[in-house]
């Protein structure tokens, strides 16, 4: 079945997290009948690799793969065969939520702005905090999607982690750091497709040493590059954006993403609430007249 998913699967949905996935499915499984693997499999399969030591969201993102694969054989072999992942994932701890402060933040920039072995590094936080663009998909990021004319940068499905299509606005910030970009491109490799290029013009894979130097620095513990991601969205929660507006703007898959925010806006809760005590009171003198009567 899995032979036959991967070969049939568009190359730009096949990732690399789902071919680990696969090798881990081939030790597990391989040799048994796929007619007999139950629901019970499947949770001693979860088990075993909690045992490992994999947290239980990355375990479920791996049983995602597996329920794929069952449901593409399904439809497009007509093969009848129960899908055993259906309600047999591990249940996940809320998500973790860090962002920075804004004081933090200006240290970052301040920091990455002496830090000349990545002078790169900047840019790139100037536009992850203003676009909310993951890492991936800024250093993916290519000149001939950036919409300097109408202010945008366009990624495609194959560029994004949930396989949408989404357009971000670029405002000023990140406007000077991609003319910074463009300006270094001018100077060293005016041929290169990448908006984050080596002087040479190849791709710069990632900035994860240079960013975990830069925290270490700050003395700040336990903080990802994906937590840039997680501060734009505080920001916009704290700032009154309802939630599926952020959501759309940081393109993810559903609502529940979004939620793990929702505690960030107890005015917004409050003033919920007042609308109902608001209707209540309407409604208790209406009917406090209605007696009078």
């Amino acid at each position: 079945m899995m032979l036959e998913f991967i070969k049939n699967r568009p190359l730009e949905k096949l990732d690399g997290s789902e071919k680990y996935h696969i090798k881990h499915f081939l030790r597990y499984f391989s040799g048994r009948n796929l007619n007999e693997l139950k629901g019970v499999d499947v949770r001693r399969y979860a088990a075993s690799r909690q045992e490992a030591g994999i947290k239980p969201a990355t375990v479920n993102r791996e049983l995602n793969t597996l329920s794929r694969a069952y449901n593409w054989a399904r439809q497009h072999l007509e093969w009848e065969i129960v899908n055993p992942v259906e309600g047999n994932k591990l249940p996940e701890p809320e998500g973790r939520v860090r962002w920075l402060t804004p004081e933090e933040q200006t240290t970052m920039l301040g920091l990455a702005r002496q830090h000349h072995h990545a002078p790169h590094l900047v840019d790139f936080l100037i536009l992850a905090l203003n676009t909310a663009c993951r890492s991936g998909e800024l250093m993916g990021l290519e000149w001939e999607r950036v919409d300097f004319d109408n202010n945008l940068i366009y990624l495609e499905a194959q560029h994004t982690k949930t396989r949408k299509r989404r357009s971000i606005p670029i405002n000023n910030a990140a406007t000077e750091a991609l003319v910074s970009r463009a300006h270094f491109r001018a100077t060293h490799c005016p041929s290169s497709p990448w908006v984050f290029a080596h002087k040479n013009g190849e791709r710069i894979q990632s900035v994860r040493t240079s960013f975990s130097f830069i925290c270490r620095k700050m003395g700040i513990k336990n903080f990802h590059i994906h937590d840039l991601r997680h501060t734009v969205a505080s920001r916009m929660v704290q700032s009154g954006v309802a939630l599926p507006v952020v959501g759309n703007a940081l393109g993810h898959r559903s609502i529940r993403s979004t939620e793990r925010y929702a505690h960030l806006a107890p005015e917004q809760i409050r003033d919920a609430f007042a609308t109902l005590e608001a209707t209540t009171t309407k409604a208790s003198r209406e009917n406090e007249k209605s007696e009078t009567r």
